[in-house]
């Protein structure tokens, strides 16, 4: 198929998509082509064409009523299909702060998600798609074809106008049942409600002081909502059905879905049925819980469907159906239990059979007929409410558009005329082939998929669609050096390693500041990072650095969006060495430490030259590095990457680093010195000398030479903290509380440090002067704890957070804060598990003063210290604890010896003080 002529991004758009409908398939379907276009640069129009006066909610989710909640947990309701948490983060952020993904959302505030989605992608591809929102429906769509081959679809709207587009997709949704099953008299009947989620449709039977009864025709999830909103006091609302099921409820504590062991694809439906029950048996047995075996079964679902012969579909629709969809999509915990209350209460009440019949009474209101299985039945009500849900069959339907489509051959009935025939979304014409650009996903694929109505299906429907609409319009990617000799050549921009970039100039510039700053351990990484992906969309390395500084620096970033923009964009358009660094980043964040440090290594040994792959590698105080126990393992990268960048300022301040760690004290200050006279702004190197001049006891040049750097060259740095923190240190091993005490109000004290970095060196030092006993009055930790947030202190990314997170809930004696984080750190990596687990264990001890206990576990985990990552000063603190367990305990001996130990490496003022003390 022919393409039309490419966009120019200067100049007007010749390529229009059409979306038909903006609920919810239509908005997935529309944040997918806006955030794909604006990734690869490709220029389009939006048509987004629906009557509603709001996009993303549809019908499903524009209910106001705040009982109406998603029968799916919010884990499983994001827009992505990469990024599951997405919902949950969403609503964290707005009103939500302690949802979890196991949680059942109201669903108003799922489409206002939605909306917001939808608003946010339109708005990021600003410059790339023009989108233009028709607020009328589509009636019919005819299709010609130009001279060159390219079909070009007319769209009637319903206001008269017509509009043209290249690509169309129709997400329009369930079909409306038809009310044919209703008697005629019924039918004529202005009590007889067809569609319940109309505007002001149930307005009359919930005016003040109406309590007639209501009968429901439908026993489904909709039955169940329009049972809720119309609940009230003296009033019972009837529902019948064919099967008389209620939905099942899910469980209050779910357990993990269980795979079949049974291959059940291609299996006769008799064969099927009895694996099934087999499975189900098999798990009742292990488990207790149904749940779990039907859930198993969703990810075969499409598959087993698929492998059925017509006749076997019709009769599992048939004798099955039902009591699949009551198992299958069940009610949300609290929604089960209100309506358990009704049915106790005799307010809801179920029938198995059919409405015969229904006549008028005098007053307006209705006697109905039942005929059900415990004979004929009759009931006095307001109101008759059409519950039977959507309807299967397309064919049947009475909306023009598909209408016009069916009957011009544009479309064909899928499998028992339940929705369209489609290839991978694309609708088959009336002579089997896919020759027209036109698409649909949801509700319309039923016929060929039967699961097809949950958002986890129609975003990765979503997902394939915009690939396949904007495939062929995509703009070959430039090349990864210079062009051939038939092109004018052009030239990538670099980093600031010198390695090719992916992107354009302006983005390149951008990132380049970004990773100078992070280098330098200064101020506005985060923000030129920011800018580098808001100017190119699609450049992954941009995106795989705010995963990096949001999961190892604490930035304000969205660590797991970011990393899902990231492993988009360098499956579009990346070199080799793009893609190694997205790898490396994407295993630090998902994986177990060691896998990402065996990432990070194997990328290292490809491009040494890489300055800010060195820099996480290397655990000095921007990144966590690598997490070895004894550290050698950064110690051999630095000096096997030394080639590689000579003895630039940047490489000497880690070599620096390293020496210290190593003892090197009187090298590390030498080789610190020497980058800062090449770069007086490097934080690497201050940090390196802060640490020599600390572990080699010279106390009062230490802290003069911090406070003139962080008065001149670190007057922008990030970790202002930190430093201040090595400066309080000193003051502590001086024992000049007043200089703690200032420095705290001055440069540490919430206000001044916030998120991580507070718990990292506020909270740390109030601990540290606690048990320095120069500490006096009101203790601040919960104004350090207010500034973290929730996730960070009880379910931290990290065992160096983990570490600072223990240490700050055992300041402030919170003992429930401080279990909960021991029960994250049992699930969490190894290192959380083997070390902050028992730590927290320890501390715990601590705060229910059992000293011996206390002591006997930290003193076990001192030896695994490293490879929580961050420096031994750090570290140090959980021996300060040590020290004050045996001291607690009454082995002052074990005490007097750690600290003379400590002295025989370093001087300390306080140490002596504190030796002599013991000693007496």
């Amino acid at each position: 198929m022919a393409s039309p002529e490419p966009c120019s991004t200067s100049g007007p758009c010749t390529r229009t998509v059409a979306v038909v409908g903006a609920g919810a398939a239509g908005a997935l379907v529309a944040i997918q082509l806006c955030e794909t276009a604006a990734r690869r640069r490709v220029p389009f129009e939006l048509l987004l064409i629906d009557p509603a006066p709001e996009a993303g909610r549809g019908v499903a989710y524009s209910t106001l009523d705040r009982r109406h909640r998603l029968n799916v947990v919010a884990g499983r309701m994001s827009c992505y299909p990469d990024d599951p948490g997405h919902f949950v983060r969403w609503l964290c952020h707005h009103g939500e702060p302690g949802v979890r993904s196991g949680d059942f959302a109201e669903r108003y505030r799922y489409g206002a998600y939605l909306a917001d989605t939808l608003g946010r992608a339109i708005m990021a591809a600003q410059g790339v798609v023009t989108v233009r929102r028709l607020r009328t429906r589509a009636t019919g769509c005819h299709w010609t074809t130009l001279p060159g081959g390219d079909p070009r679809a007319r769209l009637e709207l319903a206001d008269g106008r017509t509009v043209e587009a290249h690509r169309v997709v129709l997400a329009t949704g369930p079909s409306r049942a038809s009310s044919a099953w209703a008697p005629e008299e019924l039918r004529g009947s202005d009590r007889f409600i067809t569609d319940p989620w109309a505007p002001g449709a149930l307005d009359a039977a919930l005016q003040d002081g109406q309590k007639e009864d209501v009968l429901l025709v439908g026993t489904g999830l909709t039955s169940v909502d329009i049972a809720m909103t119309l609940d009230r006091p003296g009033r019972t609302v009837h529902g019948v059905s064919r099967g008389g099921r209620l939905p099942q409820a899910h469980a209050v504590d779910p357990l993990p879905a269980a795979a079949c062991a049974t291959p059940l694809r291609g299996l006769s439906l008799a064969a099927l049925r009895a694996a099934v029950r087999q499975h189900i048996g098999r798990v009742m047995r292990t488990h207790g819980d149904w749940r779990p075996a039907v859930d198993g079964l969703r990810p075969v679902t499409a598959e087993i469907w698929a492998s059925m012969s017509t006749a076997e579909r019709a009769e599992f629709v048939e004798q099955d159906g039902s009591l699949w969809n009551t198992h299958r999509h069940r009610m949300p915990p609290a929604t089960a239990e209100a309506v358990g209350r009704m049915r106790r209460a005799r307010r809801m009440r179920t029938y198995q059979g059919r409405l015969a019949s229904a006549s008028a009474r005098p007053d307006g209101s209705l006697t109905v007929s039942l005929t059900t299985g415990d004979g004929p039945r009759t009931l006095p009500v307001g109101w008759v409410v059409d519950c039977t849900g959507p309807g299967l069959r397309l064919s049947d339907t009475a909306d023009p558009l598909w209408r016009s489509l069916l009957d011009q051959g544009a479309a064909l009935p899928g499998p028992l005329s339940m929705g369209v025939a489609t290839d991978h979304g694309r609708l088959r014409g009336a002579d089997g082939g896919t020759t027209r650009p036109l698409w649909t996903l949801g509700a319309p694929r039923r016929g060929e998929l039967w699961e097809t109505t949950a958002i986890p299906e129609i975003r990765a429907q979503a997902a394939t669609i915009a690939e396949a609409v904007l495939g062929p319009w995509t703009a070959p990617a430039p090349p990864a050096t210079g062009g051939g000799t038939a092109r004018r050549r052009t030239r990538r921009p670099t980093d600031t390693s010198g390695l090719p970039l992916s992107t354009h100039a302006a983005a390149a510039t951008a990132y380049r500041l970004g990773v100078d700053r992070l280098l330098k351990v200064r101020t506005g990484a985060a923000q030129a990072l920011r800018r580098s992906v808001a100017l190119d969309p699609g450049f992954a390395l941009g995106h795989a650095a705010l995963a990096l500084i949001g999961h190892e620096c604490g930035a304000d970033v969205d660590v797991p969006r970011a990393l899902a923009d990231a492993r988009r964009a360098v499956r579009e358009r990346a070199d080799a060495h793009e893609r190694s660094f997205v790898d490396v980043v994407s295993r630090r964040v998902l994986h177990p430490p060691a896998d990402g440090d065996a990432a990070l290594l194997r990328h290292l040994a490809d491009y040494p030259g890489d300055a800010l792959a060195l820099a996480v590698a290397v655990p000095t105080i921007a990144f966590s590095g690598l997490r070895d126990l004894d550290g050698t393992t950064a110690l051999r990268v630095v000096e096997r990457t030394a080639p590689a960048h000579g003895e630039g300022w940047f490489h000497t301040s880690l070599l620096a680093f390293m020496r210290q760690e190593q003892g090197r004290y009187d090298e590390a200050g030498v080789l610190a010195e020497r980058a800062l006279a090449a770069e007086p702004a490097s934080g690497h190197a201050m940090h390196a000398l802060a640490h020599a001049h600390y572990e080699s006891g010279d106390h009062r040049t230490g802290r003069v030479r911090l406070e003139r750097w962080l008065a001149h060259q670190g007057r922008g740095g990030t970790h202002r903290a930190h430093f201040s923190w090595h400066a309080a240190l000193h003051d502590l091993a001086l024992e000049d509380t007043a200089a703690v005490r200032r420095r705290w109000a001055e440069q540490l004290s919430p206000g001044k440090v916030y998120g991580v970095r507070a718990l990292v060196d506020s909270g740390s030092l109030l601990w540290r002067a606690r048990l320095a006993g120069a500490w006096q009055g009101p203790f601040p930790i919960g104004d350090v704890l207010d500034t973290a947030p929730a996730d960070v202190l009880e379910r931290p990314a990290t065992a160096f957070v983990a570490l600072h997170s223990a240490i700050a809930l055992t300041a402030a004696d919170d003992l429930p804060g401080l279990r909960r984080l021991r029960v994250h750190a049992l699930r969490a990596d190894e290192v959380q598990r083997s070390v902050i687990a028992p730590l927290c264990a320890a501390f715990e001890d601590i705060l229910e003063e059992r000293w011996a206990d206390a002591a006997r576990g930290l003193e076990r985990l001192l030896p695994r210290l490293p490879g929580v990552g961050g420096s031994a000063a750090q570290r140090e603190i959980v021996e300060e604890a040590l020290l004050y367990a045996l001291v607690s305990a009454g082995r002052c001996e074990a005490a007097r010896d750690r600290l003379a130990e400590r002295l025989d490496r370093r001087s300390s003022p306080h140490d002596r003080r504190r030796l002599t003390a013991l000693s007496s």
